[in-house]
């Protein structure tokens, strides 16, 4: 099945000890899509300036991306981020942010997107996040991002949205804020009473947690020798989990756990490269070695504890 994911489309320089990328290709929507395209259809929704080239269109067309979705403004300019990274990659500075045409922007769903029974909405403003749910048919399974900003400024309109969607991605730091617990099991309870059916904690290098109110999951991160851009690493893994969820039409555990594994790996190729171009590159021969790398790097028999 096709997934629907609105969100941005931006222009990124970001800056590190070992590098330095300008004006490449970034934004939520971008990393969500080149993620999940390996394992369903993709439909974009987003906006962008005149400045936005058919050589920018190419990167996502080539993976299939279905654009239908994608407003060009043509007096505008595109979303702008710079940002810098120490020795530590964990470790980022936000240099400039630039709305631009984001600033404005009101999704408006095509009608062929209207009817989509899986949908994504990236790290928005919560009441834009609602308004799409409201041109929505039916009752997609939706997965939902959020951020601190969003935590601290619009609790309540947050606090609605929670009740209409399935599964939530927030990091630690944002679980903790938003429950106002300390330990993420009491936080992860709390805030699926809030109304998510299932709820994944990002903890970076250190994996990620899956809770729901009938189990819970851990994937440890991936190992990488050398992580060159963690930028869109946190959306990478919301499209390779939500894409093959999309993908596999289900939500049961058996898919819920594979679905954690697919984002972790797809969240590494993400960061081994500036901006997309890992992503670009990836085949569905690497995501499958990946894939059976980590499962194998964590499994053991019970007769190995005896």
């Amino acid at each position: 099945m096709s997934i629907v994911v609105v969100g941005t489309v931006a222009f990124d320089t970001v800056e590190a000890p070992w590098g330095k990328a300008e004006r490449v290709i970034g934004g939520s929507a971008t990393y969500f899509s080149l993620a999940a395209s390996h394992f369903t259809p993709v439909k974009l929704v987003a906006v962008v300036g005149a400045d936005f080239l058919a050589e920018h269109r190419t990167i996502l067309e080539d993976r299939g991306v279905d654009l239908e979705g994608l407003v060009v403004e043509s007096g505008g300019k595109t979303f702008f981020w710079q940002g810098r990274y120490g020795e530590d990659p964990n470790e980022r500075e936000t240099l400039c942010t630039e709305l631009n045409v984001f600033e404005r922007f009101r999704p408006e769903l095509p009608a062929s997107y209207c009817s989509s029974r899986w949908l994504f909405l990236g790290n928005i403003d919560p009441d834009i996040q609602m308004n799409v749910l409201d041109q929505v048919a039916g009752r997609p399974f939706v997965g939902c991002d959020t951020m601190n900003f969003w935590i601290e400024r619009k609790p309540e309109s947050l606090a609605r949205l929670l009740r209409r969607i399935d599964i939530l991605f927030v990091n630690d730091g944002e679980a903790r804020q938003l429950s106002g617990r300390k330990n993420l099991v009491l936080a992860a309870r709390d805030i699926l009473e809030m109304g998510p059916r299932a709820l994944v904690i990002k903890k970076g290098e250190h994996g990620a947690f899956l809770f729901t109110k009938d189990f819970r999951f851990f994937a440890p991160a991936y190992p990488l020798h050398e992580v060159l851009d963690p930028t869109g690493a946190g959306d990478s893994f919301a499209g390779g989990f939500m894409g093959y969820l999309a993908g596999a039409a289900s939500f049961d555990e058996r898919h819920l756990r594979r679905a954690m594994i697919y984002g972790t790996i797809t969240a590494s190729f993400a960061c081994e490269s500036f901006s997309v171009e890992r992503l670009r590159a990836l085949t569905d021969e690497h995501v499958a070695g990946r894939f059976a790398e980590l499962v194998d790097l964590v499994k053991i028999e019970l007769d190995d504890l005896k």
